[in-house]
């Protein structure tokens, strides 16, 4: 059994479809980053960075329990602990790990910043102008990161060849293409593999683990979200300890 700690956005969903693709057991704990549960203590033992998603596997390595933060790395372990989407071989588990890669330092993080400046943002700042630069900035650079990705999928149906943990990490960050001001139409071949991916009913049953709790949810962008959501509530937190 697995105690997956998460919340819906795409971090969390990758765990979520992953653990619905390898058929695992697991007890879901909503961590409403928007309410401040990622500073909680109980959370913080388990995720440090005070990020979702985390895993706790009761069942981890000669049988004791194992804590992981970090979507990348409960991927990388959850496919070592079943042997799937993840492979054994060297040189095939190199390919799925570079695209694993490019999704944890680029394709996330980039995007995540496009949400930022073109969602949340122009409710927190209410100047006329003053988001130009940064909303330009990452809607480029959503738009170059989505070039690459397809033509990676050009003679690939899936990223790395074979489906695996790749598509997992970054499929969730394509759903809100359109939050980023991306349209699918100038990426055939990302389309084609996103519907691919889409119509998996596992995949679907990862994405909405956390439904009631996403339709239920209040607006992100309130001032009290904000806070928790981008750093003043961490940096007070450090400031306490001091």
């Amino acid at each position: 059994m697995i105690d997956f700690y998460s919340w819906w956005t795409p971090n969390g969903w990758k765990i979520g479809i992953m653990l619905e693709e390898c058929g695992l057991e697991y007890t879901v704990h909503p961590v409403n980053i928007g309410a401040g549960d990622q500073f909680s203590d109980e959370f913080l033992k388990i995720s440090p960075n005070n990020r979702i998603p985390a895993i706790v596997d009761r069942d981890g390595p000669g049988g004791k329990p194992l804590s992981i933060f970090e979507s990348g790395a409960i991927l990388q372990y959850l496919g070592r602990k079943t042997g799937k989407f993840y492979p054994g071989d060297e040189a095939a588990r190199a390919k799925v790990d570079e695209w694993l890669m490019w999704q944890m330092g680029g394709f996330g993080p980039m995007l995540g910043q496009a949400h930022h400046f073109l969602l949340y943002a122009p409710n927190i700042e209410k100047r006329e102008g003053a988001l130009d630069y940064g909303q330009n900035r990452y809607r480029n650079e959503a738009h170059r990161l989505y070039g690459i990705l397809d033509d990676q999928l050009t003679d690939n149906e899936f990223v790395a060849g074979e489906l695996s943990i790749a598509d997992f990490a970054i499929y969730p960050w394509a759903i809100p293409h359109k939050l980023q001001d991306v349209d699918f139409d100038e990426f055939p071949n990302v389309n084609r593999w996103f519907e691919t991916l889409r119509a998996r009913p596992k995949v679907q049953a990862g994405y909405n683990i956390l439904k009631k709790e996403r339709d239920e949810a209040r607006e992100l962008a309130s001032d009290e979200a904000a806070k928790n959501l981008f750093g003043a509530k961490q940096m007070e937190r450090h400031r306490k300890a001091d």
